[in-house]
């Protein structure tokens, strides 16, 4: 069973700030509020080099973020942003989105999160499930800024894409306003 660990000096510092301001802008924005904890095998701190690693069966938890990794690297810049690098057999993220009853998962073999440039990249057997939609590839890339998503497939046959190396997607149909729904047209036939 692991322990939680409780960082001191420097360490404690750049734990506490990883994934404040790196999540999407339509995430629960309270998160960022809320303190971080870490619970994790190992840790060890390089304050020279800015370095924080967390290893072994690794949480990471704020707000309604929640991140789970074989291992967590920290690093910071020398303007205090941060470099999250989170691997495992997946590691795996999860986040409340704004304002709705609805989450924000992701899972890959490694997890990027810049901080600086508000992106997260899931690289290497990606997966992302908003609501009960999914996506499949072997990157996607998040401007947290934008909220705009883009998903690369990768070499044929990797798990998660087609035998092509092409993006799955599988979108679910909305439900649609009642009231909506009486006033739109109809939707015409396709003619073949």
């Amino acid at each position: 069973m692991s322990k939680p660990i409780l960082a001191g000096g420097a360490a404690a510092a750049l734990a506490a700030a990883v994934l404040a301001a790196s999540y999407p802008a339509a995430a629960e924005k309270a998160d960022k509020d809320k303190p971080t904890r870490i619970e994790a095998n190992r840790m060890s701190a390089d304050d020279a080099r800015r370095i924080t690693i967390f290893e072994g069966n690794v949480i990471l938890a704020k707000g309604t973020i929640l991140v789970r990794a074989d291992r967590i690297v920290v690093r910071q810049d020398n303007q205090g942003f941060q470099i999250t690098t989170a691997t495992g057999g997946p590691a795996r993220f999860r986040q409340k989105r704004e304002a709705r009853d609805e989450w924000l998962e992701g899972e890959a073999l490694r997890i990027e999160i810049d901080d600086k440039n508000e992106k997260i990249e899931l690289h290497e057997h990606a997966r992302m499930l908003r609501d009960q939609d999914e996506v499949r590839g072997e990157l996607i890339s998040v401007d947290t800024r934008s909220e705009f998503f883009s998903v690369s497939g990768g070499k044929g046959g990797a798990p998660g894409t087609s035998p092509e190396g092409r993006v799955r997607a599988v979108i679910q149909p909305k439900a649609q306003d009642p009231e909506a729904a009486k006033s739109a047209p109809a939707t015409p036939a396709i003619k073949r």
